[in-house]
């Protein structure tokens, strides 16, 4: 192979510098290979990349720690860092009927007033067994409503959920696995104290800790971060991989892992089959427009609220500041959607004027005074669409090119994306080399 010596090392490119990325070139680096880590934006992260929000450095896009999340602890402790976890009890609610109602524990379960008992006990006995799973293969072939309508029932599907998928999913909301969902309920409910206490992590300074040491880790086992140069082109010479054009620049390489969204796949590597380009554009992506507040009031005293109300059109807002503290209240909002939808085209103001008016809604005691700051950042492949038998339709990691390595965040399934499944899949594909 061109460029390797007698002891296996390789000249390794690396494309994009979000979790993923960063852990496969950290973990290159450390193996003793020839690294250059390619990303089009001006700081490494990618979704976990923070920003100056008025004086305060938080992430773009919310993120949290659940107790699962042992790739996220390995790696942390092995950069230095495994001190800086942090835990809270958190919570979460339904805003449901113009009210607000606790949900997670046994006793908001049998509190809550929209269902019936048989209701209530079929929905806690669904979510305690899939706390318990190992897998989800039985349930692979299924939808998500036809696992919750098979076990809680139609009812609890209509009140709970349909809602939630319909605002995230849209048009695909009726085409979302199974074992995708059931996979976020086992994550959420196996992070606890007890069966009465919810505990979420954070990591002290937010996702830019774990990002810096990340990069710092890098360059000092010699990588090379190439930042603002957008990826153009792999370069492939009779079916072996040769390089990466970004930025203008040629990269040699005897080995390649890209970690760009799928979609962007068959202009990136064109000397790919035809019948695996098929494959890389079948997978389905929405985006997310995620406004980001910061208030001089609280909204709720819970972590994570899920609305199901016909006059709000969110499926919930995360107030971050009931996990991670900060000086003022710290809210994001969500708004998860097909690119192809009409909404996808407001401009900012139009964001931030309906979440605000929602954040009053659910608090009518929070006034216009009470907003101090308001972000809005867009992604147009932020969730792939996860369909039944999922796994059936994602290409493999290692390609049909040798030498070329690819993977997504749909590459985790059926798992949520999150940076725990960034890091495993990142130091997996940079071992195989």
């Amino acid at each position: 192979m061109a460029g390797q010596g007698e002891t296996g090392k390789m000249r390794v490119v690396v494309i994009g510098a979000g979790a993923m990325g960063l852990a496969a070139a950290w973990q290159a680096a450390r193996l003793g290979h020839s690294v250059d880590l390619v990303e089009a934006d001006s700081q490494a992260g990618g979704m976990a990349a923070h920003f100056d929000f008025s004086g305060l450095s938080i992430e773009r896009f919310y993120h949290f720690v659940c107790k699962s999340d042992a790739p996220t602890f390995e790696l942390m402790r092995e950069l230095g860092i495994g001190d800086r976890m942090r835990w809270r009890d958190t919570s979460m609610a339904y805003r449901i009927g113009g009210s607000l109602h606790k949900w997670g524990d046994p006793i908001s379960l049998l509190t809550f007033p929209h269902l019936g008992l048989i209701d209530k006990f079929r929905t806690g006995l669904q979510m305690f067994l899939a706390t318990r799973a190992r897998n989800f293969r039985k349930i692979e072939p299924l939808t998500s409503r036809q696992w919750i309508e098979a076990g809680s029932g139609k009812t609890v599907y209509n009140k709970l959920w349909k809602r939630l998928q319909e605002l995230k999913f849209y048009e695909y909301a009726d085409h979302v696995s199974a074992s995708w969902i059931a996979t976020r309920v086992r994550r959420i409910g196996t992070s606890r104290k007890n069966i009465f206490r919810e505990q979420l992590g954070y990591i002290d300074g937010g996702s830019q800790t774990l990002v810096d040491a990340l990069v710092d880790g890098f360059a000092a086992a010699g990588g090379r971060l190439h930042l603002g140069t957008p990826a153009q082109e792999v370069l492939v010479t009779d079916g072996r991989v040769t390089g990466v054009r970004a930025g203008g620049r040629e990269f040699p390489a005897d080995a390649v892992i890209c970690t760009v969204p799928t979609p962007l796949i068959s202009r990136l590597v064109p000397a790919l089959p035809d019948a695996d380009k098929a494959r890389y554009d079948a997978i389905n992506n929405i985006g997310v427009v995620c406004l980001l507040f910061k208030l001089k009031k609280s909204v709720t005293p819970h972590f994570w609220v899920n609305i199901v109300e016909p006059d709000i059109e969110i499926p919930g807002i995360i107030e971050f500041s009931n996990l991670r503290p900060t000086p003022q209240t710290v809210v994001y909002v969500p708004y998860y959607m097909p690119v192809t939808q009409p909404k996808w085209a407001w401009d900012d103001d139009a964001f931030i004027r309906e979440a605000f008016g929602y954040i009053r809604k659910i608090n009518p005691a929070i006034t216009d005074d009470d907003l101090l700051d308001a972000k809005v950042g867009r992604l147009r492949h932020a969730q792939p669409v996860c369909e039944p038998n999922f796994y059936d339709k994602i290409p493999p990691v290692r390609t049909a090119i040798a030498g070329l390595q690819i993977a997504d965040t749909c590459y985790y399934y059926p798992e949520d994306r999150g940076i725990a499944e960034s890091v495993r899949l990142g130091r997996r594909m940079a071992k195989q080399l």
